[in-house]
């Protein structure tokens, strides 16, 4: 005969369970992605409005009327590679790694002559140097059969070649031919969704707010202005609130302050 067996007790509505696991956190955002970036975004105040996006870029011109790209280039087809290639790099070292690279090799011709394997070695100490420098030669080949070696200033023919997104062409046509477009990388896409000019949880979306919203007289340099802001003075972690020239502007509402 089976013997019945007693039902475990029920656990009362007061009483204690074990704590359920923590989710994991967020990674940090990526510097350069060819895909669109998406994040969380922090609740955020609302956007300033376009009086204080004027004073803001009047201010960061005032403080550096000349903004320069820190990518090391001589010529639209280096900085398209110089760019590609900085893709989760330091622009330091994409220096160090183009300098003797752009020096044998200039043109989309003359990096083919030098081949993937040479490349290789030119870019070892930058991360997916594999994969960058099968790109490089893949868009090299590229220009020299269809744009006669030429680098095209159009958006369409850009992003069609290999390890080009939406924020390298960006670059290339910003820097390169004088396009007022606001490419967004990481340092871009947290100062926006700081101060906040645009909040928007992608990279494509906070360019798109961007070039909206940015005053005509700024919007060529505003790239620049905004990632050397991004860079030095609202970091990630540790944002320099205290020396900041626009943070009696800014809403941010976790201000550090002077030590």
């Amino acid at each position: 005969m089976k013997t019945r067996q007693s039902k475990p007790p029920k656990k009362s509505a007061s009483a204690t369970t074990s704590p359920s696991p923590k989710a994991p956190r967020a990674g940090r955002i990526g510097a350069t992605l060819a895909a669109p970036l998406v994040a969380a975004v922090k609740t955020a105040p609302s956007p300033v409005d376009a009086a204080t996006v004027s004073e803001i870029f009047s201010r960061l011109r005032a403080a550096n009327p000349e903004p320069r790209a820190e990518l090391d280039y001589l010529n639209p087809f280096t900085l398209l590679v110089a760019v590609v290639l900085s893709a989760q790099a330091t622009d330091k070292s994409v220096n160090l790694a183009t300098a003797p690279l752009f020096a044998l090799a200039d043109t989309p011709a003359a990096m083919l002559d030098l081949g993937e394997e040479r490349v290789r070695g030119f870019i070892r100490t930058i991360g997916l140097f594999n994969t960058k420098a099968k790109n490089v030669i893949a868009l090299s080949r590229i220009l020299l059969e269809q744009h006669g070696g030429e680098v095209p200033a159009s958006r369409e023919h850009l992003e069609i070649l290999p390890g080009v997104g939406t924020k390298t062409a960006s670059v290339v046509m910003n820097v390169a031919f004088g396009v007022p477009t606001i490419a967004v990388d990481t340092h871009i896409f947290r100062v926006s969704n700081r101060i906040p000019l645009v909040v928007a949880s992608t990279t494509d979306k906070v360019q798109a707010g961007l070039e909206a919203i940015v005053p005509e007289p700024f919007r060529l340099n505003a790239h620049h202005w905004l990632i050397l802001f991004g860079r030095y003075v609202c970091k990630a972690r540790k944002p320099e609130c205290p020396t900041c020239l626009i943070a009696d502007l800014c809403r941010y509402p976790d201000k550090t302050v002077a030590a």
